[in-house]
């Protein structure tokens, strides 16, 4: 078993607007704000003026170490970038955004083809000096750019050769905004306007901030180029279906966001009440499991009559467990981060309702608080059905012998978990709730079934060497 050395993966918010009246620095320090949830290892900003590009970048949060460096960014144009922390080693050098030979760019996704793409770079002498497919795109696109001068060219030229989910801003010293996503829509990302200024973010809360109109989605398989005079939309690949990642609504986003036309708040609402019409359970309470799954106990709520309690105090200086990248630090702040309160659990039925279980270690830590806290009985609900499969596209879930559902049945996760009653979505059910086609979402890690055929490969390849299941896929050599 061989793993590659250098680690890469990012899933992570951008962030970019253009104002040809006022410099925008501050607009993309608050929409870095607003998509904080989305990754809390590094952030950083770029902007131009006067053809030259001005980028600073730093560890943490956005508020404490990014806005004393705000001065140092001048400029109509730029853009910004929140990093996810995932395993494997973490430099600067992997943070964003990154810039190279009058270029910048931020990117949210993840190449399925990572390592075979970067060989063929090291061979044709490209130098590379993070471990980040943001850098292999930023300079493969560069290459394709300088040989055809021509943005929707070189957009297609790399589309061409990579694989994978990615929405991306960029910034030219020539005072453009481009703005670009994967042809099968696997990572978010939208457009919003006010008067003289377009912006694009991860999320439409980036633009509320901002007190921006959201005006749609950027298409997948398209790319928009903004300047001080308006802006253009081109369509560099046409692709006949779609694959929105269904962990969007799940879990990631942030619950006032806008994705895909559809509300998150309401998805989340009615995969809580698809909850209640799956099974029929009688508590006495309903405890979501904050925040994420607060609105799915809402939607439960209303569809039972069973009331709805804060029964888990969150300490909210603690960062989003799911995103840490060691087992042991996740294990550590879900103790800090959550209480159970004894005055709402002692003695009843607790539903506890979660958005997800990847690993099961949070859930059975969480069981465990509700019952010393005195619960005559714990249930719990996934707004998710079993996670089965990894990810190839930008969201961590983990290898196979982390996801729980990989290799116990749902009888078996309840023993291991210590609930009394354990229920998971149905797939029907969170099609349903979500109100897009099925075949527009992408559920490769719920069913094993993936839209882009090197992910499909290369998972089949790990189905038939089990020695390295303990290997995330973008670590493992290339075997296809």
């Amino acid at each position: 078993m061989e793993f590659y050395e250098r680690e890469k993966k990012d899933s992570c918010g951008v962030f970019g607007v253009c104002n040809p009246k006022h410099d925008i620095v501050h607009n993309i320090y608050n929409g870095l704000v607003s998509l904080q949830h989305r990754g809390q290892e590094s952030a950083g900003i770029s902007t131009v003026k006067n053809r030259r590009i001005y980028s600073k970048r730093v560890w943490g949060l956005v508020s404490q170490n990014l806005k004393p460096k705000l001065w140092r960014l001048p400029g109509h144009i730029g853009i910004g970038h929140v990093r996810y922390s995932t395993t494997g080693s973490s430099t600067l050098a992997n943070a964003q955004p990154m810039v190279h030979n009058g270029f910048s760019l931020a990117h949210n996704g993840n190449l399925a083809n990572y390592i075979q793409i970067r060989r063929m770079m090291e061979r044709e002498g490209f130098r590379l000096t993070a471990n980040s497919d943001a850098e292999v795109m930023l300079k493969l696109f560069r290459k394709y750019y300088c040989g055809c001068g021509d943005y929707v060219e070189a957009f297609r030229e790399l589309s061409g050769q990579v694989e994978g989910g990615y929405s991306l801003v960029m910034l030219s010293r020539n005072h453009e905004l481009i703005a670009a996503r994967d042809p099968l829509g696997l990572r978010p990302l939208c457009q919003g306007v006010d008067r003289d200024t377009v912006a694009f973010a991860s999320e439409s809360v980036a633009l509320d901030c901002n007190n921006m109109k959201l005006i749609g989605d950027v298409k997948p398989g398209s790319v928009v180029v903004a300047t001080e005079d308006g802006f253009e939309t081109y369509q560099y690949v046409q692709c006949n279906r779609r694959a929105h990642c269904m962990f969007e609504f799940v879990y990631f986003s942030r619950v006032d966001s806008i994705l895909e036309g559809r509300s998150v708040y309401d998805v989340r609402f009615k995969l809580g009440v698809n909850l209640a019409k799956t099974y029929d359970v009688k508590p006495d309470v309903v405890v979501p499991v904050p925040d994420t799954s607060r609105t799915a106990a809402e939607g439960y709520s209303s569809q039972t009559g069973v009331p709805v309690a804060e029964g888990l105090i969150k300490n909210r200086y603690v960062h989003r467990t799911f995103i840490m990248p060691k087992q042991k630090d996740r294990e550590s702040a879900m103790k800090l981060k959550l209480n159970p309160l004894k005055s709402v659990i002692n003695g009843r039925k607790v539903l506890i309702i979660d958005d997800s279980i990847v690993r099961g270690t949070t859930s059975k830590a969480i069981i465990q608080m509700v019952r010393k806290a005195g619960a005559s009985k714990v249930y719990m609900m996934s707004t998710c059905p079993p996670i089965v499969s990894p990810c190839f596209y930008g969201i961590d879930i983990a290898t196979y012998s982390e996801l729980i559902a990989a290799k116990s049945t749902v009888e078996e996760i309840k023993t291991k978990i210590n609930a009394d009653i354990l229920g998971y979505q149905t797939l029907e059910g969170l099609i349903d709730a979500i109100g897009l086609p099925e075949e527009d979402l992408c559920l490769g890690c719920l069913k094993g079934e993936y839209p882009t055929p090197y992910a499909q490969r290369t998972l089949e390849a790990l189905k038939e060497k089990a020695t390295l299941e303990k290997a995330r896929l973008w670590e493992v050599e290339a075997l296809v």
